[in-house]
């Protein structure tokens, strides 16, 4: 199925569009979509209740990158899974464990942001040590509990670089 964009015109930052996922297989385009817009430095805040799609999300979009047949695991555990990839390292954080911000920088968190890709879940958990200029994707299960939501908005440079996610 493909995914369907919106614009949002509730959202506070100019320029936030919606992405309908009908399944797994338009969340992996998407995040095909993404992965080829990610340039060291960018940290993607990714946010959502338990089984929203983070981890998927992300595994697609490491996916993309490199192998497609790579296992990706949730760091849900280790709390950081790095990747080596081609055109830079990629750093998948799941923060939800984390019992501090400050602990954030045992996992070399401040090297991750410099010099490479940031895909982080459970990014409230930073507080103020999240970047400004970071993208930002709220995932949500719709109401048939099947489909997800994404709802994108960034600042910095994130705002034009919005628009090839809604071209085909």
């Amino acid at each position: 199925m493909v995914a369907e964009c919106t614009p949002v015109d509730r959202n506070p930052l100019p320029g936030s569009i919606a992405i309908d996922l009908p399944d797994e297989a338009a969340t992996a385009g998407l995040a095909k979509k993404l992965a080829a817009m990610l340039r060291i430095g960018d940290v993607v805040a990714l946010h959502g209740d338990l089984g929203a799609g983070k981890t998927c999300l992300a595994r697609a979009v490491i996916q993309a990158l490199g192998d497609p047949e790579e296992h990706v695991p949730s760091p849900t555990f280790t709390l950081v899974q790095t990747y080596d990839l081609p055109d830079f390292t990629l750093w998948h954080f799941d923060l939800y464990r984390l019992e501090s911000a400050d602990d954030a920088f045992e996992l070399d968190i401040e090297e991750a942001f410099a010099a490479g890709v940031s895909l982080i879940e459970w990014p409230d958990r930073l507080g103020s040590w999240l970047p400004e200029a970071h993208l930002e994707i709220r995932l949500a299960i719709t109401n048939d509990g099947n489909s997800r939501r994404a709802v994108f908005s960034g600042a910095g440079d994130w705002r034009d670089r919005l628009t090839p996610l809604c071209n085909a």
